[in-house]
């Protein structure tokens, strides 16, 4: 077996176990779309008090990331490919919440001092 053959059978054997199954992506398809109506139907209902329907959309937004994250971009802490990966994508989502975080928090306060 010649040496780029046997690089192509090691990175197969990778692209296969880097993916999830169609079970999976039906499951968090179905998850995706039930989180999705939740909210939906409480703001366009009004049954519910603005306080319960904010910490609702609140709460069920950052359950929907989590399934996001779980099965379609397969992060877990089950292994240690897992975990880097994990810890590559809170990195950079600590990164980017502080730019624009601290974009808004300065533009703000420009502004504030702009009207005195």
């Amino acid at each position: 077996m010649s040496h780029s053959e046997s690089h192509s059978l090691k990175q197969s054997d990778h692209h296969d176990e880097s993916h999830g199954s169609v079970k999976s992506y039906l499951i968090g398809f179905v998850l995706s779309v039930i989180l999705t109506i939740i909210p939906f139907y409480m703001v366009m209902s009004g049954d519910f008090s603005k306080v319960t329907t904010l910490w609702s959309i609140v709460t069920l937004a950052i359950v929907q990331i989590w399934v996001h994250l779980k099965y379609f971009l397969h992060l877990n802490f089950t292994t240690a490919d897992g975990r880097a990966s994990t810890f590559s994508f809170l990195f950079s989502a600590l990164i980017i919440v502080m730019v624009v975080g601290l974009s808004v928090w300065i533009i703000y306060e420009s502004n504030a001092m702009m009207m005195y």
